[in-house]
């Protein structure tokens, strides 16, 4: 099944339980991967789903930083239970050991010696990690290990 029918589905519920926030982070989700297909003019593959689903995670955690920056503690708690129901349609996210075991072995892979490396290690590891980890994690976690 599809990521957009079990979103399609997940509306219904949200529409019939009357839950108006679910509803509204659901219906942003469906429009992106909607929008997604438009642009490419064909059925998503699942990994073009986990792209977009991807971003749309990281302009949520983005908005946190902001409004926990701001004080805005409404549009936190808001944002927080937005990103809470996306994580719902991610895969398991991969713990910081694991991380780290694959950042080490991306190193290895490439010949990392110095942080003049730091775009082929990353280049190694996104694809091994898309969806799975936040960018900003690897990140830091290739630059702990290049220094």
């Amino acid at each position: 099944m599809s990521l957009l029918t079990t979103i399609n589905q997940d509306v219904k519920t949200a529409m019939k339980a009357k839950d108006k926030e679910t509803l509204g982070v659901l219906r942003m989700l469906k429009a992106a991967l909607q929008n997604e297909q438009i642009k490419t003019g064909n059925e998503l593959s699942e990994d073009e789903e986990l792209t977009v689903l991807s971003r749309e995670m990281k302009q949520r955690r983005e908005s946190l930083v902001e409004f926990q920056n701001a004080n805005r503690e409404d549009l936190v708690e808001q944002t927080q239970r937005a990103i809470t129901l996306v994580e719902k349609y991610l895969p398991q996210q991969f713990t910081e050991e694991e991380l780290k075991a694959i950042v080490t072995e991306a190193i290895a892979k490439v010949n990392a010696t110095s942080m003049k490396d730091f775009g082929k290690v990353m280049g190694a590891v996104m694809p091994l990690t898309k969806g799975k980890a936040d960018g900003n994690e690897i990140n830091r976690l290739v630059k702990e290990q290049l220094n």
